[in-house]
């Protein structure tokens, strides 16, 4: 009987590896059926750059430097990144050649109806983050697709709850991961988001700056 058994699992063990042989690397080009476009990655943003890497495509990053990001004054502020991305994407039309798909972006964190920018330094990183402490912001992803012959355009909005955070807290993040290149003067895939965010609502690679949950659909879509 101990014969039968060990016969019976070497059987299985052989056609488990059999199934594996014959199992073949997925194959993107056939789910995204109807994208066939060189995707460039308007973005010189190293967690953009990590994130689209995450959908396994292949892309390239084309920066061009000084496009003005100006807004007016009296635009709403949900509609900021949608006409900030717009922007970046009007500075490629006329470099856009045929059979390239160019992605642009911009993300803002919004407080109280305000957008909280980039901090200009250490002091105001720290006061940025004081603001945050203890409360719900909102941060909202724009996103343009964009080919020779039309564009997308699409925005995600993330809730993040900061839970209560010391004077300590907030000085070593800052002074540690200095996060001067970010809206909000946070990262959260960083130590602060580890210990100080206390739920999100929507989607977490939004808030880290490219929604690739809705951006994987979109570009299926496109």
């Amino acid at each position: 009987m101990a014969a039968n058994i060990l016969h019976f699992f070497d059987k299985q063990n052989k056609n488990r590896k059999n199934r594996h042989i014959k199992l073949r690397p997925p194959n993107l080009f056939v789910i995204l059926r109807t994208m066939n476009h060189k995707i460039i990655l308007a973005s010189n943003s190293p967690r953009r750059k990590e994130l689209l890497k995450g959908l396994d495509i292949d892309f390239e990053v084309r920066v061009i430097p000084g496009i003005d990001e100006s807004y007016p004054e009296d635009l709403p502020t949900a509609e900021i990144p949608r006409f900030i991305a717009h922007k970046k994407a009007e500075a490629y039309r006329e470099s856009i050649l045929p059979g390239e798909l160019v992605i642009t972006a911009d993300t803002v964190v919004v407080l109280d109806g305000r957008i909280i920018e980039k901090p200009a330094g250490r002091d105001e990183a720290i006061r940025m983050i004081k603001c945050l402490s203890g409360r719900k912001h909102q941060v909202i992803t724009a996103v343009v697709l964009m080919t020779a012959e039309k564009w997308k355009t699409f925005s995600v909005t993330s809730t993040v709850d900061f839970s209560e955070l010391t004077a300590e807290e907030i000085e070593y993040y800052v002074d540690k991961y200095a996060p001067f290149d970010k809206a909000g003067a946070y990262g959260i895939q960083e130590w602060i988001g580890y210990i100080g965010v206390r739920s999100i609502e929507g989607s977490f690679y939004n808030v880290m700056g490219l929604p690739v949950q809705r951006l994987y659909h979109e570009l299926k879509a496109f």
